[in-house]
């Protein structure tokens, strides 16, 4: 996906989501126009506030009559990171995205490190974060390490920034909280990935989002998101597998209530019903498979028509 491309004249958007982050701005615009001023890359960051309680929305429109390269966007209700984001992207112009927390957590400086390696020839880069960031970090291990086993990813972080052509996008859906995931969708697309280390450094004003309600629904998401991009590909594959084993297993069970009632001649009734459970379980997840099938068949024609229509 990357060859022949002019590496010149690239122009970034920085989305910058921010939730009560009032106190964080002006020195994180500072940040912004001293990297635009030292790299001399061309672009804009967009400050998206999303449903704030204190003046974000407020101090960033303030801002933007000082610094040209500034865009506030606002969502009305707080609605998520994954949502700020998206209404960043749809209002982007440039032809490469960046995502930056608004925490001051990660530096503005290090944007172009990013940057060079997407004008080596890679479609996404992530930000291995480096630095002590407390239980966070050991959660995060873990969570990286579980996701490179499930999608054989070689990158490190995949919940740091990260910067991505603008055509990433395309085939990448960005459901709630699925923003963490657009590495391992970018690959299963076959985009080239790459990652460079970035500096985390203490908050120092506001509160961290980070709750322990978020590790089961990280997790979900994960193996919701290996569904999508393995499973999905061949449905009949999974659920007719597992309608085989249920089917096997209700066939032993068969001739186990037949050996009991011929031979032993002693009738179990609750193995019968468990026959019938394994049997009727295995031919539904057969149907499942059929019907899924169906649905990736009307998906491929409709992804099939979207490319027909941007060509």
């Amino acid at each position: 996906m990357s060859e022949n491309r002019k590496e010149s004249n690239h122009r970034i958007s920085v989305v910058v989501p921010a939730y009560n982050e009032e106190e964080n701005l002006p020195l994180l615009f500072e940040n912004f126009d001293k990297m635009f001023r030292e790299s001399k890359l061309e672009g804009e960051v967009l400050l998206v506030d999303d449903g704030s309680t204190d003046k974000t929305y407020k101090l960033a429109k303030d801002y933007e009559k000082k610094y040209a390269f500034l865009k506030a966007l606002t969502n009305k209700t707080h609605r998520g990171l994954t949502a700020a984001l998206q209404t960043g992207f749809n209002n982007a112009s440039g032809d490469i995205y960046l995502f930056w927390p608004a925490d001051l957590q990660y530096l503005p400086e290090d944007i172009p490190k990013l940057i060079q390696k997407i004008k080596e020839g890679n479609d996404i880069v992530t930000g291995w974060k480096k630095g002590n960031y407390g239980i966070k970090s050991f959660v995060s291990f873990f969570y990286n390490l579980l996701s490179r086993s499930l999608f054989k990813v070689k990158v490190h972080d995949l919940n740091g920034v990260k910067a991505f052509r603008k055509e990433v996008l395309e085939g990448v859906p960005l459901r709630s909280d699925w923003h963490r995931f657009i590495v391992v969708m970018a690959a299963d697309k076959g985009f080239k990935l790459d990652e460079v280390k970035i500096p985390l450094y203490p908050r120092k004003y506001g509160k961290s989002r980070f709750g322990v309600w978020r590790i089961p629904i990280g997790v979900l998401d994960l193996f919701s998101v290996k569904f999508q991009v393995s499973f999905m590909r061949k449905p009949m594959l999974f659920f007719g597998s597992l309608g085989l084993i249920l089917v096997f297993l209700g066939f032993l069970a068969g001739l186990l209530a037949i050996y009991l009632r011929l031979i032993m001649h002693e009738g179990f009734r609750p193995l019968l019903y468990l026959v019938i459970l394994l049997v009727l379980s295995g031919i539904s997840l057969f149907a499942l498979g059929f019907l899924a099938e169906a649905i990736v068949n009307v998906r491929e024609k409709v992804e099939d028509l979207e490319n027909k229509l941007k060509g």
